[in-house]
């Protein structure tokens, strides 16, 4: 099963609603699609949507590594030479983990593919069903509080809330959540890099004396400040996840090793695709650290291979994956699909997807 051909397009799909957090606005996901096709007639699917003030990557700048650097590393190669393939992904270029990740999934669906089996067993078949968390947008309390009225009238358990960028209004909002929702809910926070350490700290402290029951605190502080990242784990009871500060393997290895975080979130888009989280995801293991399997605003392209990974990893214990059941239409036949808020996995072989209507073809590389 060689490589012959890859081809590179893009869509673009309306949100439900407007997705807000302390960095960012977003009304569509325009996400890069990436096919690679075989000598067998076999196609591979990948994607990566553009997260700049996260990866530092553009739509363009993704399309650019993938065309002119990538992509032509790979010409040629045969699947079954995935330790080849996945160096040759990680050695083409620094950075540029999006467009890495990309490739990597597309690999990995094909990978699967040959060996007969879903990718979710290739990757250790721990289990099928995934019981993913909301997000709830950042708006003003009371906005957010019907926000998660709605999502728990969906079926949804676990509400991932965003703050950050105002801490006295962030405490009104959790205040205002907590109110509506109940005991019953799981409350977890996402503050985006958006507190200072004893800011956080102060904050945390304030939930916790109020007892309103919040799960984690995912990235309270900017991401290069892991002295500060740790400083909050040591002085909240509340368990801290690091996510951007969580970025590849060896900013991982860092935090474990200094025991900066309660959790890791695995994103794909930040580690450069499967082949490098499922190093993060064995670390974690060897330190007894949980891991939740998170997402950018990727199509269902994506969120199918981060749910294959959490269903092969006994470690992942917890999924942030809502980012398609985000989307208002869904242009991906196969993959996953959601029962409330359940993710069931494919039992096809790969990731399961079949074709991606209405993309818009940019280039390929032969």
């Amino acid at each position: 099963m060689k490589i012959i051909k890859i081809q590179i397009g893009k869509v673009k799909i309306p949100l439900k609603k407007p997705f807000i957090t302390a960095l960012r606005r977003v009304d569509f996901a325009e996400d890069i699609i990436i096919k690679i096709i075989t000598d067998t007639g076999n196609i591979g699917f990948g994607n990566a949507p553009p997260t700049a003030v996260i990866t530092g990557d553009s739509q363009a700048s993704v399309v650019s590594a993938i065309h002119d650097i990538i992509a032509p590393k790979l010409i040629g190669l045969d699947i079954c030479e995935l330790e080849t393939i996945c160096n040759q992904i990680d050695k083409a270029m620094l950075h540029n983990s999006s467009a890495k990740a990309a490739i990597d999934i597309a690999i990995y669906d094909l990978f699967a593919q040959m060996c007969n089996l879903p990718l979710y067993k290739l990757l250790g078949g721990y289990r099928t069903d995934i019981k993913s968390d909301l997000t709830v947008s950042l708006r003003e309390p009371e906005i957010m509080a019907q926000d998660a009225l709605e999502a728990v009238s969906n079926g949804y358990t676990d509400l991932k809330i965003k703050v950050g960028n105002d801490s006295t209004l962030d405490f009104k909002r959790i205040v205002a959540i907590r109110n509506a929702v109940g005991n019953e809910i799981n409350i977890r926070l996402d503050a985006n890099q958006g507190w200072k350490p004893k800011e956080a700290v102060r904050l945390i402290r304030q939930f916790e004396d109020k007892n309103l029951n919040i799960e984690l605190i995912e990235q309270p502080v900017i991401a290069h400040d892991t002295v500060g990242l740790k400083f909050v784990t040591d002085n909240v009871d509340t368990p801290i996840m690091a996510d951007e500060s969580a970025f590849g393997t060896y900013e991982v290895f860092e935090l474990l090793a200094k025991r900066a975080c309660d959790l890791i979130n695995i994103k794909l888009m930040k580690a450069g695709g499967i082949h490098n989280a499922l190093k993060i995801a064995d670390m974690a293991k060897i330190c007894g650290v949980e891991c939740m399997m998170g997402c950018m605003l990727e199509s269902k392209v994506g969120i199918t291979a981060s749910a294959s990974l959490a269903g092969g990893k006994s470690i992942i214990t917890k999924a942030d994956l809502d980012a398609a059941d985000l989307l208002a239409t869904d242009p991906i036949v196969g993959g996953i699909s959601y029962k409330q808020n359940h993710i069931i996995l494919n039992k096809n072989n790969g990731l399961g997807i079949t074709d991606i209507k209405d993309w818009e073809f940019i280039t390929e590389i032969k």
